[in-house]
């Protein structure tokens, strides 16, 4: 056969590729491909974390009040009402920090609205009965781990109280609450990043006049985990409910007031770093 009709050979390298450059064929590394969640996946997600927001928020509140009852017999009532609060508003700044990314660090049902405008994957349906749970279960798991009382941290009016300052009193300390939540978190201005704080020193603000007056509950969730815990309610149980949801609606219903008027139009230049500084 001449030579021409000779097939040539490709020089092997010895790794089977026939390349001839004496190199290895390196096989290019696969790219993983983004998994995203589906829509019920979204609320799993973030019910979990509301789930576990809410327990901790409370279990280390319930715990930290039912201790400065059982510890505090020679301390004044006022310096009780200030630990107390701090002891909330601590408890609701840590946990929000480390949960809002999850699930938002929902506090209210209306609250929950505003976010669903931010696209947040969240639902009533999933996040409402996941904080009732929740509530329920830290104030089982502290009734059975401390000495103590848990029907000691019920939220009951002062002596003197009745019940129409009860519910006022509780709409406008919730209403506080929420409209900082709004405007600290949901709007994200340029410290957002701060947004935990503000909500936990509000959370202790209302809470000095609340424990005293109301018991200071600011949130449903609150009043129904140490009263089914016990299980102990007051006649009254009904004014913790009513009296955050109105709350939390009058402040809904300003932000959106002061939304539709564009409000930052009346004081310009409060989110630009790079504004001059008013003279």
């Amino acid at each position: 056969m001449s030579p021409h009709h000779e097939k040539r050979r490709q020089p092997s390298n010895g790794y089977g590729n026939g390349n001839g450059n004496g190199h290895p064929r390196r096989s290019q590394p696969r790219q993983p491909r983004d998994r995203h969640l589906n829509p019920l996946e979204k609320h799993l997600v973030a019910a979990t974390g509301e789930f576990v927001r809410t327990f901790f928020f409370l279990f280390f509140g319930y715990a930290g009040h039912l201790m400065v009852l059982d510890q505090g017999a020679a301390t004044s009532g006022a310096s009780k009402v200030i630990y107390i609060s701090l002891d909330y508003g601590f408890s609701l700044l840590v946990t929000v920090w480390a949960f809002y990314r999850i699930s938002g660090g929902l506090f209210n049902p209306a609250v929950r609205v505003e976010l669903e405008d931010k696209n947040l994957p969240s639902s009533a349906a999933f996040l409402i009965p996941t904080q009732l749970i929740a509530c329920m279960c830290a104030g089982a798991m502290v009734k059975v781990m401390f000495p103590g009382d848990i029907a000691s941290v019920n939220t009951t009016l002062a002596p003197g109280m009745n019940l129409a300052q009860g519910v006022f009193a509780e709409m406008f300390f919730t209403s506080y609450l929420v409209f900082v939540i709004l405007m600290v978190a949901v709007e994200k201005p340029k410290d957002t990043y701060l947004a935990p704080l503000g909500i936990g020193s509000a959370l202790f603000v209302a809470e000095i006049p609340g424990v005293f007056y109301t018991g200071g509950s600011l949130n449903p969730a609150r009043s129904l985990g140490c009263a089914v815990a016990a299980p102990s309610f007051p006649g009254y149980h009904w004014i913790y409910w009513v009296g955050p949801l109105l709350g939390a609606l009058i402040a809904a219903g300003y932000y959106r007031f002061v939304k539709i008027c564009h409000y930052e139009e009346a004081n310009p230049g409060q989110d630009d770093a790079t504004a001059p500084p008013e003279v």
